[in-house]
């Protein structure tokens, strides 16, 4: 008579599904660097270096692309401008750096078992690693920023305005942090009033 046969998932079973888990969980951890003041090194800081030049950062995670870290420097810059009352700021040096880490999963099968003379043993071994490289990346410049309209003709110049006005839609900001200088209200129109 024979016995019926037991699903067995085996340890090399397992490793994979652990794998697979910790690929999906891994995915799903991973969220853009919101808008914010930088906290663990990630968000937007700046620092006055003379009266009318400022440094401005941002450094986003391993989830936030290149153009999106640019793009939260360049809104910050304008923030700084007009909170330092100035309407135009002028990009005098800038520079992006990334920085490559790896990730990696593996597996590790643990066993015990005892031999014919009542030997014992333990083994650990690694039987798989996959290492994955994650990108980051920190935008800065060094801003100049004055009163009136931008110098004409310069391409280093922007008008504060009309960055915090452009850019502002796309910019996702963490709870909590508000708009520090909300972008300019477009003017509408007075409609005509219908004779009576």
């Amino acid at each position: 008579m024979s016995r019926p046969r037991r699903a067995h998932l085996g340890g090399a079973h397992l490793a994979i599904v652990g794998q697979l888990a910790l690929v999906v969980l891994t995915g799903c951890a991973a969220k853009p660097t919101p808008y914010q003041p930088a906290t663990n090194g990630y968000g937007f800081s700046q620092q006055q270096i003379e009266g009318d030049r400022y440094r401005v950062t941002f450094a986003g995670n391993s989830a936030t692309s290149l153009d999106t870290v640019r793009s939260y420097m360049l809104y910050r810059a304008a923030e700084v401008t007009v909170e330092s009352g100035n309407d135009y700021f002028v990009v005098v040096d800038q520079n992006t750096q990334s920085t490559t880490t790896y990730r990696g999963t593996g597996s590790t099968p643990f066993g015990f078992g005892t031999g014919f003379r009542g030997d014992g043993g333990f083994g650990v071994g690694f039987s798989s690693f996959s290492a994955y490289p994650d990108d980051s990346f920190t935008a800065w410049a060094d801003i100049v920023v004055g009163k009136g309209a931008k110098p004409a003709g310069d391409l280093n110049a922007y008008d504060a305005r009309d960055v915090l006005s452009r850019l502002d839609s796309a910019v996702l900001r963490a709870p909590g942090t508000m708009r520090v200088v909300p972008p300019p209200q477009q003017q509408q129109t007075p409609q005509p009033q219908q004779p009576q």
